[in-house]
């Protein structure tokens, strides 16, 4: 920061008298803006008078805890804006670019124009008024986020070609965030340039102060993604940062600015208490939460079918349950799972001894192999623990078989010591696969868990003029060693299976073993459409393969979306 000065390095700046006068309740610098008003409310000499000192060592202490307050709330907002959109969006590294990249540079303006208004109107008056106006604006984003996300969210629209989640996000970012954020970029240097002492202790100073907003941003990263949003929201968690702030603004205020402020938090306590609904409504929700990982919705349709929505879309269902059926129609993928088994050939046929699931999810496969293969062991990884709560309450994932383990399911296949004749990855994190559960060497780890015969099968996407990810995971698989690939473009949807042997299997037995099967066998409902849809896969020479190192799943999850959305086929 730089500070015109002309007098000698170690005289006392003319500015620690006006702090301390402002401080006090001195009245020339609070309606003299600029430095003729800290000229005119200095003391006499160089040296400030002994009261004046005590009182700016007594009011120092309400600056000092502005400026942590203000370090928490700038990463409290950062940390939330992503989960605010999450219901709209997904998730993504695209998401957070806009987030991250976006608060840099309002914080960056924040520090520019802070520095330019402290050289002006250096009083914590007006600091204060710049921490309260921050604040206030960051209470209004739980109120204006709908109708600004819904927005954002029409370039997503199939008659809109131009709309993609970066384009939208980026609007987000910029509609909701931007002014508090620059606001709070302006605390620091204002900060500094009311307690230097000296130009020997401008060093001092600033480094004491952006270390202890720093060390509040530390505090603002943590708590709200620990704490505060599993616990009360992303909404309610803005209101309570709001509330903080205001309070922490009070001491520089003007009565009048005060009692407003004492106003508008006593108006935002009820919605603190009682919440604000859904972040986003959706045809029959019966329940929503959000958790650590995830935005949780469940739906229920007028036939009593229940379904899991995650994060964003009310198409991205990631479990269906209802308690007359088990399978669920054509169009639902994992009813073609049970056929996995019947890939092999001789006695091991259509058997299955332990099933593993990387994405149990509300459980829907599990209840499916439970169904058509008795009470065979079952394994299912989930990472977010609130889904499992709700599989259980709204799923009657409640099979004895089951035994479920809350973890990644990376570290879910590197610890078992289990083998298991079918592994099924079903993970999102809507709507993009995580990375680390697409690459070569997560996929040989698993074959290092399949039986002799194993057979892993994974839940991916396709339209109707984009197979790039379907042939990206042909390449990986085969790259991690497994003997043949097989895919299923699942009828009026946009999912495709893709299957992968560790023995050598064929087309041709697979279709033998599906006649075979007895028609009271649930399999048998399915057996017909699932010889129809499945073909044979080979690897692309020199194709792309996702490894830990380089694994671009988002881009080309995006890419999907696009195409998509140009070509409203499936």
């Amino acid at each position: 920061m730089h500070i015109e000065h002309s007098e000698p390095r170690d005289r006392p700046l003319d500015v620690s008298a006006a702090a301390i006068g402002a401080v006090e309740g001195q009245t020339t610098a609070d309606h003299v803006p600029g430095d003729r008003a800290v000229r005119s409310g200095s003391t006499s000499g160089t040296t400030p008078v002994r009261g004046a000192v005590a009182g700016r060592a007594v009011r120092r202490l309400p600056l000092l805890a502005l400026v942590f307050i203000a370090g928490v709330v700038s990463l409290g907002i950062e940390m939330s804006g992503p989960r605010l959109m999450a219901p709209y969006f997904g998730t993504s590294l695209f998401i957070w670019a806009n987030q991250i990249g976006f608060t840099l540079i309002y914080l960056s303006l924040g520090y520019l124009i802070g520095g330019r208004v402290a050289d002006r109107y250096p009083t914590p008056r007006v600091l204060c008024a710049l921490t309260a106006v921050a604040a206030l604006a960051t209470g209004l984003i739980p109120f204006i986020s709908q109708p600004v996300l819904n927005w954002s969210v029409t370039g997503l629209n199939p008659a809109n070609p131009n709309g993609s989640v970066f384009v939208g996000s980026l609007l987000t970012v910029i509609l909701l965030f931007s002014v508090p954020t620059i606001l709070l970029g302006m605390v620091s240097p204002y900060a500094i340039r009311l307690s230097m002492d000296s130009i020997g202790s401008a060093g001092r100073s600033a480094g004491s102060l952006y270390a202890l907003s720093t060390t509040g941003s530390i505090l603002g990263a943590f708590l709200p993604v620990l704490l505060l949003i599993p616990a009360w929201g992303v909404r309610r968690t803005l209101i309570a940062m709001c509330i903080v702030l205001l309070a922490a603004s009070f001491w520089g205020l003007t009565p009048r600015a005060r009692l407003a402020g004492v106003i508008a938090s006593v108006l935002l306590v009820p919605p603190l208490l009682a919440g604000l609904g859904p972040l986003k409504q959706i045809p029959g929700l019966i329940f929503y939460k959000e958790s650590l990982y995830n935005y949780i919705q469940v739906t229920r349709d007028g036939d009593g079918t229940v379904r899991l929505v995650l994060n964003e879309g009310a198409n991205a269902i990631h479990s269906i349950y209802n308690p007359r059926q088990i399978l669920y129609g054509p169009a639902w993928y994992s009813d073609y799972l049970l056929t996995v088994p019947y890939f092999n050939s001789g006695a091991a046929a259509g058997q299955v001894r332990r099933l593993g699931i990387v994405g149990l999810a509300g459980g829907t496969i599990a209840r499916q192999y439970t169904a058509a293969y008795g009470p065979i062991p079952i394994d299912g990884a989930e990472l977010d623990p609130a889904i499992v709560a709700v599989g259980r309450t709204y799923f009657a994932m409640t099979e004895p078989n089951l035994r479920v383990t809350i973890a990644d399911g990376r570290t879910f296949i590197r610890t078992t010591q289990r083998s298991y004749d079918v592994v099924a990855i079903d993970a999102f994190q809507q709507p993009y696969i995580p990375f680390q559960l697409t690459t070569r060497e997560f996929f040989s780890e698993i074959r290092a868990r399949l039986s002799s015969t194993g057979i892993l099968a994974i839940n991916t996407a396709h339209t109707c003029t984009d197979d790039r990810l379907v042939r990206t995971f042909t390449n990986t698989l085969y790259a991690a060693g497994f003997t043949n690939v097989y895919t299923m473009d699942i009828p009026s949807s946009l999912n495709t299976v893709v299957v992968a042997t560790k023995a050598p299997t064929s087309l041709s037995t697979f279709q033998q073993n599906l006649a075979a099967v007895p028609s009271s066998s649930l399999v048998s409902n399915v057996a017909a459409d699932a010889v129809a849809i499945t073909k044979g896969a080979r690897a692309e020479p020199g194709g792309l393969v996702f490894t830990d190192d380089r694994a671009p799943v988002e881009q080309l999850t995006d890419q999907l979306i696009l195409s998509y959305i140009q070509n409203t086929c499936y």
